[in-house]
């Protein structure tokens, strides 16, 4: 990884949910969780806490429950990775409502800073364009994350994918609750369905 021209990732999050208005944002497991918490807490954010490779894929069930809200998921690399076979389904399916952004430090941050993939042989964005996700991209200056960050409340010309490099730093975690319960209640509430 060039170590040169590398987002600080509190800066892409809170630039990215700036103004959410109704987006619902889910957060991969680990440092795009704590830097979700950081921009702000919020009844429609949903945490996933040991769920490692599931976001792309719970943020897609949401973005087809819910078609007329703009839907978020913000990941790292390394639960991406994981979960890397959620972009053929997004692309079948083809959610106008779904963005999905990569924070890429390529390392695996949750488990000691081993490096992940993408800091060798493996193209987030090449494999969402081959899934069937067209707007696939990198997005490497701030202004590009502004513009994303209204592109995604278009519900009509989505899925998009983006990948962005971050500075691999480990920042201070900010923890949401962390009660399963609680934070599927909340967002069913936020959304007008009954607790479960």
């Amino acid at each position: 990884m060039s170590k040169t021209n590398l987002l600080e990732r509190r800066s892409v999050v809170s630039s990215l949910l700036k103004d959410r208005k109704d987006a619902v944002v889910v957060g991969g497991l680990g440092a795009s969780t704590y830097d979700i918490t950081a921009a702000g807490d919020h009844d429609r954010n949903f945490y996933l806490w040991g769920a490692m490779g599931g976001a792309v894929m719970i943020g897609l069930g949401v973005a087809l429950a819910q078609p007329k809200l703009p839907v978020v998921v913000i990941t790292g690399d390394g639960e991406m990775l994981m979960g890397i076979g959620s972009l053929a389904t997004v692309g079948l399916q083809r959610p106008g409502n779904l963005s999905i952004i990569v924070l890429d430090n390529e390392v695996y941050g949750e488990t000691g800073g081993q490096a992940s993939h993408t800091g060798a042989s493996t193209d987030l964005v090449g494999i969402a364009r081959c899934c069937g996700i067209t707007d696939a991209r990198n997005l490497a200056t701030m202004a590009e994350i502004e513009a994303f960050a209204v592109q995604m409340h278009d519900i009509s010309s989505g899925p998009r994918f983006a990948s962005v490099k971050i500075d691999p730093a480990n920042l201070e975690r900010v923890l949401s609750n962390r009660d399963g319960a609680f934070i599927v209640n909340r967002i069913r509430g936020a959304l007008g369905y009954q607790p479960i």
